[in-house]
């Protein structure tokens, strides 16, 4: 059997990256002509909480007429040391695609070594590449085609900023990226991807005509404890209205959320008509429903 992982935004071609966008955007106007599912199952293990995630796929599998199996560490067998290996290959021998949400990322991509049927990335300490189709597939709506746009990181260099590094390669926009000194995304990344990302130190820099601005939580999951520290080192990377001010007239906001207003965005930022964060979260629903009849009809 052949099956396709969907680990990273560079799993898929480029090609099939947008088709999958396209396909999102399709099945949101007209969730009809879905292929169905029935007699399919997903498998959901996740060892970190979720909202949007976890929801969307649950409701994506069930409008295509499949059914969803929810396991988090206490549930499966793994929360007790069963090697990931043979959870991998028990569970995909009941289900059709299993979404894993964990912490690192090693421990996915040997999941899916193991695993007869599709694996999806629900989210790593290193990236999180379903959240980045729901993103492409928002700008496209409200903006058209995001080739060529020029997009702005503003804060923590983590899963989220890793994931935009390779959306810009994948999708064909520039990426300015604003961190504070000692958070910055993977180096080897981006060297790899230099010319479509850059790397400043001053948030306006990276704003300053942009079509898009987009933020994260200063403290992401499994980093909680460096909460403290790491709101005196984000201080001045906030995302405000006087940074919205440098961005294109006509610029974007995006959030994967949840958010914290007052810290990495202000209310007047995430509550302006700016901000697209709640049809961003809409379309996670969307875009995996895309994901995943993309999976089931890539594997044979």
């Amino acid at each position: 059997m052949t099956k396709q992982h969907f680990l990273t935004l560079k799993d898929v071609s480029q090609r099939e990256l947008e088709t999958i966008v396209k396909r999102a955007i399709e099945l949101k106007q007209d969730p009809q002509q879905a292929v169905r599912a029935e007699l399919k199952t997903l498998g959901l293990i996740f060892s970190k909480a979720s909202t949007r995630t976890r929801v969307a796929f649950e409701v994506a599998m069930n409008q295509l007429g499949g059914s969803a199996v929810f396991l988090t560490d206490s549930d499966a067998q793994t929360g007790r040391g069963e090697p990931v290996a043979d959870t991998a290959r028990v569970i995909s021998s009941m289900v059709d695609l299993v979404a894993v949400r964990t912490h690192a990322h090693s421990q996915l991509v040997e999941f899916a070594s193991h695993s007869r049927v599709p694996v999806i990335n629900a989210l790593s300490d290193d990236f999180h590449p379903c959240q980045l189709l729901a993103d492409v597939q928002t700008f496209m709506e409200v903006r058209g085609s995001i080739r060529d746009a020029r997009v702005a990181w503003i804060g923590d260099g983590n899963n989220m900023c890793q994931s935009y590094i390779n959306a810009a390669a994948a999708f064909g926009f520039s990426l300015s990226i604003a961190c504070p000194l000692g958070y910055e995304p993977n180096s080897q990344l981006l060297k790899d991807n230099s010319h479509c990302v850059r790397l400043v130190d001053n948030p306006a820099h990276a704003a300053r005509d942009a079509d898009l601005v987009v933020t994260d939580v200063w403290a992401s999951m499994g980093s909680e404890a460096e909460a403290l520290q790491r709101k005196q080192h984000f201080g001045g990377f906030q995302v405000t209205q006087d940074l919205m001010a440098g961005a294109a007239a006509d610029a974007l906001f995006m959030h994967c959320l949840p958010a914290h207003r007052g810290e990495e965005v202000t209310a007047e930022v995430i509550d302006s008509t700016a901000s697209v964060v709640w049809q961003e979260a809409e379309n996670r629903m969307h875009s995996q429903k895309a994901l995943i009849e993309f999976l089931l009809s890539s594997t044979f």
